[in-house]
């Protein structure tokens, strides 16, 4: 278990037993992730939002193979509220903007 983004974030996961990475970098999360990978691990891999935007070849590959390496976002510890995962582009592609609107 790792939790890469904003070290006031992260190192609250550090406390529940996550491997924390404070202020990682893209290059940092790049090489995690490939090292991951060859090392045939398994692994739940939280990311802050920003980081998760700027995720590269690794990031990207890895999050579309899914199985053992994990990889999800996380909101910023700032503003949680103002967090909007990456897939929700994606139903409002598919769906229109009217399927995020609350049911009545």
């Amino acid at each position: 278990m790792l939790a890469l983004g904003d070290a006031a974030l992260v190192q609250g996961f550090a406390l529940i037993g996550f491997e924390a990475y404070p202020d990682a970098t893209p290059a940092q999360l790049e090489q995690i992730l490939a090292s991951l990978h060859r090392s045939n691990a398994t692994a739940l891999v939280l990311v802050e939002h920003e980081l998760a935007r700027q995720g590269g070849e690794w990031f990207t590959r890895l999050r579309n193979e899914g199985g053992r390496i994990v990889i999800t976002e996380m909101p910023p510890l700032h503003a949680p509220a103002n967090y909007h995962p990456a897939v929700e582009d994606l139903v409002v592609d598919v769906l229109g903007e009217q399927a995020l609107e609350p049911q009545k």
